[in-house]
C-alpha cells in the first residue's frame, strides 16, 4: 500500500464508510483507518456466545437515510430490513400497554386507560409527524456557519423556510418540543401516566437525563423522524443484525475503489502549518493526505488526536466543555427460552416477543432512575429496553434459542467517590437481569451467556468518550449550527483540510449516514473551488 492519499478517514464506522464512498465515487483516492478488527464502528454483529450472534452495540434500524442507501446500492450488497410487528411493549405492575400496528390499535389500546387520551393520540401523532418532518428536511442540508457572512445567511433563511411555512400551532409545538422537558410537552396532550410513559421513554434513549429535564423532549423527536421502507417513523431490524449494514457499505466501498484497514489505530492528526497533512498511526508509520475526515466524536478528536498547540484557545476551550456520556449499559444475552411475562403470559412467540419491550413503568419512575445515576452512579431500578431480533431473524441463534439486546438507561459515565466501572460491572448486570426477571419471571434462569458492556466498555471498545452512543449531548446547546460547536457546525474543523463527518455533527446520533454523506459533500465542494483557483486561467 501507498503512504499517499486524496483522503484519509479516520474510523471505519457507517459514517465514515458513508463519506469514503462519496469521495471514491468522485474520483478521489481514499483509505479508511479502523482501530478494531472488524469494520462498522458501533454497527457491527459478532458471535458473543457459540452460536449466538447480535448487533453488539447499536441494536435497531429507522434513522438511515434513503438516499444514502439508493446511492450505495446497499440492497444489491445484501441489506435487507424487516419492520418490527409492533413497535413497544410496556409491562406495568398489574396491565400493559401495547403500541404500533396501526393508528386505530394504538388508539384502542390507550382507551383502556383514557378515553380522553385515546381521542388525543390522532393529534399528537400527526403534530409529530409534522415536527418529524422538518428535521428530515434539513438532515442532508449544512448547517449555515456563524461568521459565514453571505453565503450562511442564504444558507439560514432557506433551512428556515420550511419552519417558517409551519402553522402556527405547529411552531408552538416545535418551539415546545426544543425547550420542554419531556414531562411537560406530553401532560399538554395526555393524562394517564401509562400512556405518556410509552412516549416519554423515547426522550432518555441516549440522553444522560430524566423526563422532567428541560430539553429532554426534542429527543423524544430525534427517535420518530426514520422510516423503514418508506415508512416515516417506523423501526426495523436488519437482517444478520447492524453489521450486515456496514458490511453491505464496505463492500460498496471497496466496489467504489476505497481500502479499508483493520486493526490500524490512528495516533495522532499530522498538521503542517496549520492544514491537515495525514495521519500517525499507532505503528508509528504516517500516512500523507491533504484532506483527513473524523469519523470519531469530537471529544476524542480534539483531546487525543489533534495537538493543543494546533487549536487556537477559545475552540480548545469550548471542546474541553463540549458535553458527553450519554448514560447507556448495554448488554447482550443468549436466552434458552422467550421472556413469559406475568401480565402478558406465554412463552411461545407471540407479537410482544418481537417488539421494543420498554421496562419503565411510570414517568416518576424515570425521573427516579436519573437522580439515582446521578447520586449513585447507577439506578437502583433502571429504564431497560430488551429486543429479540432473533423472533425476526433466526440466523442469530440456535433452534429454538434466541438472543435478546438489553439497553439501559442511567448509568452514569463516571461514578463518584472514585470507582471504577470494571468494579461495578458484573453486579449492574445482575441488577438489570433482576429487573426484566421483576416483570418476566422465568428470563433470569433462561440466560446461558452474557456480553457486558458499561459506559467504560464502550469508551474502550468503540472510542464512545462517556459510553455516549451519540458522539456528544444531543441538547440545544450541541445541535444544528452548534453542534459540536458555533462556526464549525458545517463539518469543518480549525485545521484547513481536517473535517467531522461522524454523529458529532449534525444532525446527530442513530445509524444515519446524514453526517458522513454531508461531511463528503462540503470536502468535494472545497476540492472543486481549490482545483478552479490552481487551474484559473
Amino acid at each position: 500500500m501507498s503512504n499517499r492519499y486524496d483522503a484519509l478517514i479516520i474510523g471505519g464506522g457507517h459514517n465514515g464508510l458513508t463519506c469514503a464512498f462519496y469521495l471514491a465515487r468522485a474520483g478521489m483516492r481514499v483509505r479508511v483507518l479502523e482501530r478494531r478488527h472488524v469494520v462498522g464502528g458501533a454497527a457491527v454483529t459478532e458471535e458473543f456466545h457459540p452460536g449466538f450472534r447480535n448487533s453488539t452495540a447499536s441494536y435497531t434500524v429507522s434513522l438511515l437515510q434513503p438516499q444514502v442507501i439508493n446511492d450505495m446500492r446497499l440492497h444489491d450488497h445484501g441489506y435487507r430490513v424487516v419492520e418490527r410487528k409492533l413497535s413497544n411493549f410496556l409491562p406495568f405492575a398489574d396491565s400493559y400497554v401495547k403500541i404500533g400496528g396501526g393508528e386505530g390499535r394504538t388508539q384502542s389500546a390507550f382507551a383502556r386507560f383514557s378515553s380522553a387520551d385515546a381521542e388525543a393520540y390522532p393529534r399528537y401523532d400527526a403534530a409529530l409527524a409534522r415536527l418529524a418532518g422538518v428535521l428530515r428536511e434539513l438532515a442532508l442540508q449544512t448547517p449555515p456557519n456563524v461568521g459565514g457572512g453571505l453565503v450562511a445567511l442564504q444558507a439560514a433563511a432557506r433551512q428556515g423556510w420550511p419552519i417558517a411555512k409551519l402553522d402556527a400551532a405547529t411552531q408552538r409545538d416545535l418551539l415546545e418540543i426544543f425547550t420542554r422537558s419531556a414531562r411537560e410537552f406530553l401532560d399538554g396532550w395526555f393524562t394517564d401516566d401509562r400512556v405518556k410513559s410509552a412516549f416519554a421513554f423515547d426522550a432518555v434513549v441516549g440522553n444522560f437525563a430524566g423526563v422532567s429535564t428541560p430539553g429532554s423532549a426534542y429527543v423524544l423527536l430525534h427517535h420518530v423522524f426514520g422510516e423503514v421502507s418508506g415508512k416515516a417513523g417506523a423501526w426495523g431490524h436488519a437482517i444478520g443484525g447492524m453489521g450486515a449494514i456496514t458490511q453491505a457499505m464496505a463492500s460498496a466501498c471497496v466496489g467504489a475503489g476505497v481500502e479499508i484497514s483493520l486493526e490500524t489505530p490512528v495516533a495522532k492528526v499530522l498538521v503542517d502549518k496549520g492544514k491537515a497533512a495525514g495521519v500517525r498511526l499507532g505503528s508509528g508509520e504516517e500516512l500523507y493526505a491533504p484532506i483527513v475526515a473524523a469519523n470519531v466524536g469530537p471529544a476524542l478528536l480534539y483531546r487525543q488526536l489533534v495537538d493543543e498547540s494546533d487549536l487556537d484557545a477559545d475552540f480548545r476551550k469550548r471542546m474541553a466543555g463540549f458535553k458527553t456520556g450519554s448514560g447507556t449499559f448495554r448488554m447482550n444475552v443468549a436466552l434458552s427460552e422467550l421472556p413469559d411475562f406475568s401480565v402478558l403470559p406465554g412463552k411461545v412467540l407471540a407479537e410482544h416477543h418481537t417488539a421494543g419491550i420498554v421496562i419503565a413503568p411510570g414517568m416518576d419512575y424515570m425521573d427516579s432512575a436519573f437522580d439515582d445515576a446521578k447520586a449513585y452512579g447507577w439506578s437502583r431500578q433502571p429504564i431497560v429496553e430488551m429486543l429479540i431480533p432473533s423472533t425476526l431473524d433466526d440466523s442469530l441463534a440456535p433452534p429454538g434459542c434466541h438472543v435478546a439486546s438489553l439497553f439501559c438507561q442511567q448509568f452514569a459515565p463516571e461514578l463518584p467517590d472514585g470507582r471504577s466501572w470494571d468494579e461495578c460491572r458484573e453486579d449492574v448486570a445482575d441488577l438489570i437481569i433482576d429487573t426484566v426477571t421483576a416483570h418476566a419471571p422465568n428470563f433470569k434462569a433462561s440466560v446461558v451467556a452474557r456480553q457486558i458492556h458499561s459506559p467504560l466498555d464502550l469508551e474502550r471498545k468503540f472510542g464512545l468518550v462517556g459510553g455516549d452512543i451519540f458522539h456528544g449531548r444531543m441538547s440545544l446547546d450541541q445541535l444544528w449550527s452548534a453542534r459540536p460547536v458555533l462556526g464549525h457546525g458545517d463539518y469543518r474543523a480549525p485545521i484547513r483540510g481536517l473535517y467531522m463527518c461522524g454523529s458529532g455533527t449534525h444532525p446527530g446520533g442513530g445509524v444515519t449516514g446524514a453526517p458522513g454523506h454531508n461531511a463528503a459533500r462540503e470536502i468535494l465542494r472545497d476540492r472543486s473551488v481549490l482545483w478552479k483557483i490552481l487551474h484559473r486561467g
